[in-house]
């Protein structure tokens, strides 16, 4: 084998590691974990969103949430109709979305985490409760 055959072996080589690592970030990006598909829209309606997170500090209406070895358990202060979002930045699949009405007198929101993988979450909780929009974003650890 000479040099010119070892060098375009080489070319060869590195074309296709190259071709590879674009096959790769093509198919990790699909499972990427953006934080807002519509992000320009999202921009333009930022006026109701930030209404609603004073509305959570103008009611003391901040909802309580404790983790327990089974659930999340997050009470709000009033009977309410809520969007919850767990997203993962990890991995955008593991993503828990619900909605629904507050349960009992307590006013609680329970989650099922025994099939979610430890590690940070993005909390992201709306409600609607006695006329008005309430917003609660957070950061927790399971």
């Amino acid at each position: 084998m000479n040099w010119g055959t070892k060098i375009v072996l080489g070319m060869i080589a590195f074309m296709m590691f190259i071709v590879g690592m674009v096959v790769y970030m093509f198919h990790v990006h699909g499972r990427d974990a953006l934080i807002e598909e519509n992000y320009y829209e999202k921009g333009i309606n930022y006026n109701s969103e930030y209404n609603a997170k004073v509305n959570v500090i103008d009611d003391n209406a901040s909802p309580k949430i404790t983790i327990t070895k089974t659930q999340i358990i997050i009470q709000v202060k009033d009977s309410a109709k809520y969007d919850l979002v767990l997203m993962r930045p990890a991995n955008s699949n593991d993503d828990v979305k619900l909605k629904g009405q507050t349960s009992g007198t307590a006013n609680l929101i329970l989650v099922d985490k025994t099939k979610m993988p430890k590690g940070m979450w993005f909390l992201n909780l709306k409600w609607h409760s006695s006329g008005k929009d309430y917003l609660f974003k957070n950061n927790i650890t399971l």
